[in-house]
Parts: C-alpha cells; structure tokens; sequence
C-alpha cells in the first residue's frame, strides 16, 4: 500500500484491510471484486490484484501456506520488485538485502554529495552499491527502516531538518551547503487537462434508499479494470441537466477537470449493457472508481 500512496493516507484502508482479511488464507479466499473494492480509493490497483494472486500462490492449495525464505523466493512473487523484495526479506526475514526507495535515494545522494541525476541507470546502481555498504548486515530490517524514516521525517526534499538529523556529521553535502539542490531529478511534464462531464442517476428503490446506475469498465482495460462509475454526459445525448458540482483529479499527467450534472426531469439510463442500479449499502462492496467517489461525495453537498 505504501508504494506510490502517503502514509497518512495509507493507515485507515491498512487497517480496513486487516480486518477483512486477517490472514493469508482468507486473503487467498476471497472473491477479486471484494479486494478491489476494499483497495477502492488507494489507486495503483494492479497493486491489489497482484496481492491477491500473491496470497493465492503463497496458500496453495495444502493446508499450510508456504512463506518464501529467501529474497529470490520473494522476487518472484506477483508485482514484487528489488525495492519491496528487499524491504520484505529484510524487515519478515532479516536478510541482508538494503531497501532502496525514494527516501533512501535522497538520503544516500545528500551523504554521498552525489549530483547524479536519479532515474539514470548509472545512478541507480551507484545508489544500490552505497545503499548496501552502507546496510548493517545485524540488524538489515531495523536499518532499512531507519534510513526510511530518516528521509520521510528528516531529509526532507525541500527543507532538510539538518539540525536534528543523526548523521549531520557525515553528510558531505551539508559540509559543502548543497543539500537543498539534492538529488537532481528530471522536471515532470506539465500536467494535460480533460475536461470530463458525469451524470448521476437516482431513483428511490423498494427499501426506499436511493438507487444510483453506474456503468462499469471493461475488464480489457489498462486501468480500474471491472472497476464502476458514473455515466459519461455523451451518453445522453438530448440531457437537460443542472450541475451538481464540479472538482480536478490528476492522474500521473492527466488533470481531470470534472462535472457532474444531474437531470432534470425523469432520464431513462441510457441502453449500456454494462449499467446497472445499485443502492447506497452495496455501493461499499464493489470497486469504485476513485473520481466516481470524489463524485459522489460532491453530490451529497448539494441536496
């Protein structure tokens, strides 16, 4: 959960998780849709499907699961990388294998002084070699750690806490007053705008909740595959409709620029086959789209 996501943001789903799948063989049992939409909100979703098949492979189908022990058993685990695979078998296995993640990048350019641009392949591995000089092979899980938490905590990117950081003494690049232009790293392009119109359908269902259809992607997709959403405005084409909000959501380099419209007057959902009714209790058990959340969400302000 943590690549790519805050911690902050990660802890209340970590522990939501937990309690739905306490364990690997329960993980392993359960159905993909109840693991998305656990996951639902997070983003990354292959991260999810690939930790599913994970739990799959590791219960088997004897009646023990089967751990990996070493890191190469780790590696070889769906969606498992060097970083996570090192960070694994460090921390569950105690092996000597240094983590080396965005945190550790930076801490280890500003100790080195190093002005390497950090996506180069010559960097990475001259980060990897120091990363694991530097590791303490007795306790590799509690050093990994540290250093991570010494680049979250500490090291900051913008305004390093030098002053409190335990190994200011070593740090070549304070000692040459270059640690606020460490590391170098590549600018990211500019994001790209979408404008992107949403309609949200409601009717009142025999238990009288509120029923909302949502359409849902296909499952050849390359993102949020199976994953449900709002209908696109197009798909009604002679809509009369009132805007129910509007909010941005970037992804990667796209910035959607979102509008919901609700209709007015009685709208027929349009013919999608994919389009279906669900009411608020069951909308918590299916996968949702991360915009079609913020969505709904910026729906309820305006009833």
């Amino acid at each position: 959960m943590l690549q790519q996501t805050r911690v902050e943001a990660v802890i209340p789903y970590y522990q939501r998780f937990l309690e739905l799948f306490p364990s690997i063989d329960r993980l392993a049992r359960a159905d993909e849709v109840e693991v998305l939409a656990a996951w639902s909100g997070l983003g990354y979703y292959s991260r999810a499907r690939n930790l599913h098949r994970t739990a799959k492979q590791i219960a088997g189908k004897g009646r023990r699961p089967v751990y990996p022990a070493t890191w190469e058993e780790v590696f070889s685990l769906p969606g498992v990388g060097p970083y996570t695979a090192a960070a694994i078998s460090s921390i569950a296995l105690g092996l000597p294998h240094a983590a080396l993640d965005g945190n550790v990048i930076r801490v280890i350019s500003r100790l080195t002084n190093d002005a390497s641009e950090v996506s180069s392949p010559a960097a990475r591995r001259s980060f990897t070699e120091e990363a694991a000089r530097l590791l303490d092979r007795r306790r590799p899980g509690d050093f990994n750690q540290a250093m991570m938490e010494l680049g979250a905590t500490i090291c900051l990117p913008r305004n390093p806490d030098c002053g409190r950081c335990p190994v200011e003494t070593f740090c070549a690049a304070r000692s040459a007053g270059t640690e606020r232009e460490l590391p170098v790293k590549l600018k990211k392009p500019s994001a790209r705008d979408i404008p992107l119109d949403l309609v949200l359908l409601r009717r009142q269902t025999e238990a009288s909740r509120t029923g909302i259809f949502l359409i849902q992607r296909s499952f050849a997709e390359r993102r949020m595959a199976g994953f449900w959403e709002l209908p696109p405005k197009q798909a009604f084409p002679r809509l009369r409709g009132t805007k129910l909000g509007e909010f941005s959501h970037r992804i990667v380099n796209d910035r959607f620029l979102l509008t919901i419209w609700a209709p007015i007057g009685t709208v027929d959902p349009p013919d999608l086959s994919s389009g279906s009714w669900f009411d608020s209790a069951e909308l918590s058990r299916i996968p949702l789209t991360t915009i079609t959340k913020k969505a709904l969400a910026a729906a309820r302000k305006y009833r």
